[in-house]
């Protein structure tokens, strides 16, 4: 198992709304997120950023991306998701969330 961090920015004007969806999420991106070996997967938020932690499972994490990008249902939240967020632009690649280095972890 493979715990990951990331981060983007929220736009202010989206918050409520990001909230919003997020509680409610539709039941196929939850389907899809545990059929690519997504599991524990939470979303935080503080002063204008969202922190995602989850773990992946799975033994091929780039297949399984690809096949959650794939996914049409998953692409239609994402463009609804998509304007809402701001990276970071610190990245220098396509990453839309910036993924962060695990440092430390106790059980």
């Amino acid at each position: 198992m493979k715990r990951f961090g990331q981060l983007i920015g929220i736009k202010q004007e989206h918050l409520e709304r990001y909230k919003a969806y997020h509680a409610n999420v539709w039941p196929e991106i939850l389907a899809k997120i545990a059929a690519c070996n997504i599991h524990n997967y939470s979303i935080f938020y503080r002063e204008g950023f969202l922190f995602a932690y989850f773990e992946y499972t799975g033994s091929d994490y780039e297949a399984d991306m690809e096949k959650m990008a794939a996914d049409p249902k998953t692409r239609e939240w994402w463009e609804i998701m998509k304007p809402m967020q701001q990276p970071l632009g610190t990245n220098g690649n396509d990453e839309w969330w910036t993924t962060m280095e695990e440092v430390f972890h106790t059980d």
